[in-house]
């Protein structure tokens, strides 16, 4: 019973996992872009929403309704700002840019709302849980997380398939020059795949936020995590992260229930392991 309480409880875990790596996967998917600044992204979107609950009194589904068409806004922004001027000068440039942005967040937080760490309070949807059957309890935040990132994955993939402006995305991933020739504007269709990065990273962020404390240096932390679920799944693939996230958040808790020291090395080991042996992830793809 014990080994399978820790099983389900990877799941859950590796659903976030997955929630917050899609962003990331989009990225790169689409324009090969590593943004890393990703995880210091979730963390601004989790103190947006303390200041929109502490001030304004906001209830805390509203918060999320507004901070994630907000987070897709900057992120559309960004892209034909600064990203796209990376893109069109030297593909490092991109890493440089996003490793600036980076530092310039951690420091903007850290220096407006200092080192002390904080949470959201989302009261009973945290506590709460539900009962399987004798110890196996599944908290609700940990379902609602799974649940988000297999709906945010199949949306996408359906956008991505179904919609003018996906496929549109998925030739200008694939050939911006021809895609561009057709009638496709490929800075716009990076802007809108930048947008929905974002979203989903505000969307896993503020999860986060309420599963547990956070202060201005939490993001580098999590785009390892992030980074090792896109590898583990197969860079590009959605389908891929989201098992990649699934595994590595099953091996962190399986191996946390026998010696919970060594939970994240076991993380870590298997990102090395699939490196290793299988460098292209259990689903490999060129495109999202």
């Amino acid at each position: 019973m014990g080994v399978t309480n820790a099983v389900l409880q990877g799941l859950l875990l590796g659903g976030l996992y997955a929630l917050f790596a899609a962003g990331l996967s989009i990225m790169f998917g689409v324009m090969r872009i590593v943004n890393l600044a990703h995880g210091d992204l979730s963390v601004v979107a989790a103190y947006i929403a303390v200041l929109l609950i502490g001030q304004n009194f906001l209830p805390l589904w509203l918060v999320v309704v507004l901070v994630i068409p907000i987070f897709a806004a900057i992120g559309y922004v960004l892209q034909r700002t600064v990203f796209q001027r990376s893109l069109s000068s030297d593909p490092l440039a991109t890493l440089l840019v996003t490793f600036g942005l980076s530092i310039v967040i951690q420091n903007v937080l850290l220096q407006t709302f200092s080192a002390d760490t904080r949470t959201i309070d989302a009261g009973s949807f945290v506590t709460g849980s539900l009962k399987l059957g004798g110890s196996i309890r599944l908290s609700w935040i940990g379902i609602v997380g799974l649940v988000a990132a297999v709906a945010c994955i199949v949306a996408i993939q359906v956008f991505f398939s179904r919609s003018r402006t996906g496929r549109m995305m998925r030739a200008a991933a694939d050939d911006p020059e021809t895609a561009s020739v057709v009638g496709a504007n490929p800075h716009h269709v990076y802007g809108v795949a930048t947008a929905i990065a974002f979203a989903t990273v505000a969307l896993a962020g503020l999860i986060f936020a309420m599963r547990s404390a956070f202060d201005p240096s939490a993001g580098p932390q999590r785009l390892i995590v992030a980074f090792e679920a896109v590898v583990i799944g197969g860079l590009g693939s959605l389908w891929g992260t989201l098992l990649g996230g699934l595994a590595l958040g099953m091996t962190q808790s399986v191996v946390s229930f026998f010696d919970p020291g060594s939970a994240l090395l076991a993380g870590h080991l298997v990102f090395l392991a699939v490196l290793a042996f299988r460098p292209q992830g259990i689903i490999p793809a060129r495109t999202v």
